[in-house]
């Protein structure tokens, strides 16, 4: 693999996505690489209304509309899974699908977050049949069915609101109340075939002939009274895990596997930068991605001029 690049970016959701963006405007030869399909978490999203200019936008559609701008720009896309960065002049990318590593000037790692799970019986075995964490993916089968959402942040709300249009009695077991936007919080427990379970702790998926047939859950703090909803389907939105594990003990992550940057989206070794969801962050949401990935390209280029090096070929 003869030719290297001024920045790879590890990760296609909207920090990788814009910083191809900033990246290939600011002259840098910039490649993509991603195990899936461009978009990250965002294609699983039914309906976006905060990113601005947007207005209400299907994640999908918004992801798409991301991705012919990097390629309108000239960045190249690679589907490739990134398992080693190796630190020199020029970093390695090594990856599962190509036998020679890719090779940059600087690196971007925009890989972002999974869906966090429950570990409780039954999850494993039901997981992909009855337990889901994608309500735009695996919503539709449970029309007219009873379904419990797990978790009470913006994920939950805004996936248990559409999943609400759908079945027909919806069951919220959180651990501590409706925590993501009180706007929308409201909206959702107003709805009349709503129920909202506050302060429990979820401690089985009840299986029958090896399918679903209800959740076990309790109070929180005492495990008691212990409740039983029968239910066709779960979702768990729990909160999230980086997909960081291929740089795992490069020094660069917190005690949480996040990748620990800057203002200026560095990290501690000189030219690898990272945006998005998988650095230690406050706020997690698409606007702050996108800022992320703007600012990391900039920082991707000032690298480049302080290197002194020609364009790379």
């Amino acid at each position: 693999m003869s030719e290297k690049y001024d920045l790879i970016i590890v990760g296609s959701g909207p920090a990788g996505m814009t910083a191809a963006i900033y990246g290939v405007r600011a002259n840098l030869s910039v490649l993509m690489l991603d195990k899936l399909s461009p978009g990250g978490n965002i294609i699983n999203t039914n309906e976006i209304e905060n990113y601005p200019g947007a207005g209400k936008i299907n994640g999908a559609e918004l992801a798409l509309k991301m991705f012919e701008d990097t390629q309108n720009l000239g960045a190249k896309f690679e589907y490739a899974t990134v398992n080693k960065i190796e630190d020199g002049e020029y970093k390695k990318v090594y990856t599962d699908e190509f036998d020679e590593p890719f090779e940059a000037l600087c690196v971007i790692i925009a890989t972002g977050t999974r869906p966090r799970t429950l570990n409780i019986p039954g999850e494993a075995e039901l997981a992909g049949r009855n337990v889901s964490w994608c309500a735009i993916c695996d919503g539709a089968k449970y029309r007219g069915k009873d379904v419990v959402v797990c978790g009470g942040g913006n994920s939950a709300i805004d996936e248990g609101t559409y999943l609400a249009g759908i079945c027909n009695n919806l069951t919220i077991i959180t651990d501590f109340d409706l925590t993501g936007d009180p706007t929308s919080a409201e909206y959702l427990r107003s709805l009349p075939n709503v129920k909202v379970k506050p302060y429990k702790t979820i401690s089985e998926f009840i299986m029958e002939d090896n399918h679903l047939k209800g959740v076990r859950f309790a109070d929180k703090d005492t495990l008691e009274n212990e409740e039983i909803v029968n239910t066709d389907g779960v979702f768990e939105y729990i909160g999230a895990l980086p997909n960081t594990e291929f740089i795992k003990d490069s020094e660069i992550e917190n005690d949480r596997g996040y990748i620990i940057t800057d203002s200026h989206m560095r990290t501690n070794i000189p030219g690898i930068f990272a945006a998005g969801d998988c650095i230690s962050k406050g706020l997690r949401q698409v606007v702050t991605a996108t800022n992320d990935g703007a600012i990391a390209a900039q920082e991707a280029r000032a690298y480049k001029m302080s290197k002194n090096v020609n364009d790379a070929k």
